[in-house]
């Protein structure tokens, strides 16, 4: 068959005897999200924008370079310690935008509303959205707005597209990663998701323990602005962690990568409470942290710049890109040992973001 009747007559390319209903880890950002990415959606949308597998697509237009990105949020609880789900979708997307290299232009923003969501819970929600773009100098152009049945929508999902510009030099792909380069994270990991299941398990620590959701876009303006083409890659590892990121670069590029236990900033709060939930920290969601290749003559110069922001004061190099092992991830214990990361199997938190 051709055509329509063709494509319609295709045989679903995941393999149904292993997984013939969706499963919540196939949106744990890890080895399903990647099969359900690279095997159905691939599949049938597959075009060299797509391909590259990006935070958005890059795209080259007669005005210039512009970045493309969507994201939908769909969080429990929908306030949480540091942040709720309006900010939340707001920053995603403007986050999604800087990991290209691109100053963010323009949102959109569509809402799923169940029947029965108190308008002052949605007012709130719209006001810290709102909020957050301002504060990003960042208008939101278009929208959407629809309601499903009572018991159809656990109350509100969110839906922000972005579009921004990317600067004249700055070429930032999960390609350009290549041995030699150093690994840098921009503060703490693991916050966001330990906050928001610490909600959900009723643990309490001597300090609150807050999401770590915020706008980055600015602070990567400034690492472009200093390091200039030195910066190769940037990532933000919200789903599936540091780890899934990393692992999807290290394929992207045919690099290996190698990281240092000791080297990981983990706050006192965060390791306690993986320990007690069981959690591997480079599985855990980050909402306002970004993982940096560049290359090792630029890494101080990132880390200057990185260091002099609040959002990215403990910024450190954890890691290095290697010939060795292409595609895959390995960590340096803290007493010496080497282990694989692997890509995130299951799903550790999920409605995380």
């Amino acid at each position: 068959m051709t055509g329509l009747a063709g494509f319609m007559g295709a045989a679903c390319p995941i393999p149904l005897d292993r997984y013939p209903t969706v499963q919540l880890a196939h949106g744990g950002g890890g080895r399903f999200s990647a099969q359900l990415v690279g095997e159905m959606f691939l599949a049938a949308f597959g075009n060299p924008a797509l391909e590259v597998l990006h935070d958005g697509a890059v795209l080259d237009l007669p005005g210039g370079r512009l970045a493309f990105s969507t994201d939908s949020f769909v969080i429990k609880p929908r306030f949480f310690p540091g942040g709720d789900i309006g900010s939340l979708a707001a920053h995603g997307t403007l986050n999604d935008l800087a990991m290209c290299g691109a100053e963010p232009a323009a949102m959109s923003v569509g809402f799923i509303l169940e029947e029965g969501l108190p308008m002052d819970e949605l007012w709130r929600i719209v006001q810290s959205l709102g909020a957050a773009v301002r504060r990003a100098g960042v208008p939101v152009v278009t929208g959407d707005t629809k309601v499903v049945d009572r018991g159809s929508g656990d109350g509100i999902y969110i839906n922000t597209t972005g579009i921004g510009v990317i600067p004249e030099g700055v070429e930032i792909a999960p390609t350009r990663a290549r041995p030699g380069d150093v690994v840098i994270v921009s503060g703490e990991i693991a916050v966001h998701g330990i906050a928001i299941m610490s909600v959900r398990a009723g643990l309490e620590f001597e300090t609150a323990l807050e999401s770590d959701s915020a706008d980055l876009s600015g602070l990567v303006g400034r690492v472009l602005a200093a390091a200039g083409s030195d910066v190769h890659v940037l990532r933000d590892p919200t789903r599936g962690g540091v780890a899934s990121a990393l692992n999807e670069i290290a394929r992207s590029a045919g690099a290996g990568v190698r990281i240092d236990e000791r080297a990981l900033p983990l706050g006192d709060e965060v390791r306690g409470a993986c320990e007690i939930l069981g959690f591997d920290p480079l599985y855990v969601a980050n909402e306002g942290k970004f993982l940096a290749i560049v290359s090792p003559e630029a890494a101080g110069e990132v880390l200057r710049v990185l260091r002099a922001d609040p959002l990215g004061e403990r910024a450190a190099v954890i890691g290095e890109v290697v010939g060795d092992h292409p595609g895959r991830v390995f960590l340096r214990s803290s007493v010496g040992g080497m282990r694989v990361v692997e890509m995130l199997s299951g799903e550790q938190l999920p409605r995380i973001c």
